[in-house]
């Protein structure tokens, strides 16, 4: 389902051609959602002294969504995630997390991303490009994301779902801390893979 297809308005035609006729179901997804928290999941995956994954999530976070299934291009995500929330596993480590050496959710308590360009890629598959801010720094990101579907729930809530990841370099944000090991490399790579599971509910204003 083309949530995110664009128009190629450069496409050169010797008469005019007539815009191909909305997918009424993808019509029917037009509106505002809230990312439902309970049902989502914001995370991390990076390489532990060469050789192990350490995976954490972020627990508290929100954001919304604005689909136009008109004309999808106009879709829009908006994600706010607190920092202090991240959770390995291991308080000893989550508290090196939010520490000065990493995140310095003291100073900085938010990482934010604001869509500027979607697209699709095939199918069910999309990129949606925006600004990743964490602490000062903000630089473009591109998130690859698989439509999972839309249904409504057993309390009436119109959902729709989404699943994806973005790998990213933690020093261009500025999370540069780091140990060397004995046998050779560092403690932790600087190869990040964001991950995505998103379950949002559409408002009640455009579920009506």
């Amino acid at each position: 389902m083309a949530l995110f297809n664009r128009k190629n308005n450069n496409a050169p035609s010797a008469t005019a051609t007539v815009a191909p006729a909305v997918d009424p179901a993808l019509a029917a997804l037009t509106g505002d959602y809230a990312i439902d928290p309970a049902h989502s999941s914001i995370g991390f995956t990076v390489r532990h002294a060469m050789v192990t994954n350490v995976r954490g999530t972020f627990g508290e976070h929100e954001g919304s969504l604005k689909l136009d299934g008109s004309d999808p291009a106009n879709s829009t995500a908006s994600i706010d995630v607190k920092i202090a929330s991240v959770d390995t596993g291991i308080a000893d480590r989550d508290g090196h997390l939010v520490s000065g050496d990493f995140f310095d959710a003291e100073k900085f308590p938010l990482m934010t991303f604001r869509s500027t360009r979607a697209e699709q890629l095939g199918g069910d598959k999309y990129r949606v490009t925006g600004d990743l801010t964490i602490k000062d720094v903000t630089r473009p990101l591109s998130i690859d994301l698989e439509f999972n579907g839309s249904a409504t729930d057993v309390y009436g809530n119109e959902r729709v779902g989404f699943e994806g990841s973005a790998d990213i370099l933690r020093s261009d944000w500025g999370l540069t801390w780091n140990a060397a090991l004995e046998t050779g490399g560092v403690m932790v790579s600087d190869k990040v893979k964001l991950n995505f599971d998103i379950s949002a509910i559409k408002s009640a204003v455009t579920q009506a």
